[in-house]
């Protein structure tokens, strides 16, 4: 059975995901100053001209990139809100995906490599501030949701506790990979998971 040609838009929107996996392995790799746009087309098997033709700068895709890894991560959160668990499951799977947060290396160095970049490049902080800012909203309005859904008052203001979360997530998981010696992949679940129990569901 010979194989569906596709579309323009088909083709245009397959190779953005290729570049987009390419650079985030060689972003991850290299960082985002020594991945030239030659290395990141190449690895998808494109030419510059392809990168170019899908994005006007390796900033945009970095940002574009950091986009897609907090959209899975949305997705992920509404899934858990639609799914109908019951309140004890639904305090089950909130702790084990907090606890499980970045448990793909990958996206943890890329949010780390997008702030390191942001402390040297002000026109780059600008806009990782402003997605950093949405992504502290969304999670914002997710824990106001599951708190409702709990019957339980957020412990805190919903945006400050987002950041918390953030920040706290970032801060165990740079040990647990800098150092997995003291910090092992379990044990860095359990501390995530028991700081998330004890905080919204301590007594």
């Amino acid at each position: 059975m010979a194989r569906q040609r596709l579309t323009r838009e088909e083709s245009r929107e397959q190779t953005r995901l290729r570049l987009l996996d390419a650079a985030a392995v060689t972003i991850a790799k290299k960082g985002l100053a020594a991945s030239s746009v030659e290395n990141i087309a190449g690895h998808a098997g494109y030419t510059r001209g392809a990168f170019y033709s899908n994005f006007k700068s390796k900033a945009d895709l970095f940002i574009e990139l950091l986009k897609r890894d907090h959209l899975s991560i949305q997705q992920d959160l509404q899934s858990l809100l639609d799914n109908g668990l019951t309140q004890k499951g639904l305090q089950e799977q909130l702790a084990n995906f907090y606890s499980q947060c970045y448990g793909d290396n990958i996206s943890y160095v890329l949010w780390a490599e997008a702030r390191l970049h942001a402390a040297r490049d002000a026109k780059f902080r600008h806009r990782l501030n402003a997605l950093m800012l949405e992504k502290r909203d969304i999670i914002a309005y997710f824990i106001a949701k599951f708190c409702e859904r709990l019957e339980r008052p957020p412990p805190a203001s919903a945006p400050d506790l987002a950041l918390a979360m953030m920040g706290l997530v970032d801060g165990v998981r740079y040990f647990n990979i800098s150092m997995p010696n003291e910090l092992p992949e379990a044990s860095a679940q359990h501390v995530l998971s028991t700081i998330f129990v004890a905080t919204f569901f301590g007594s």
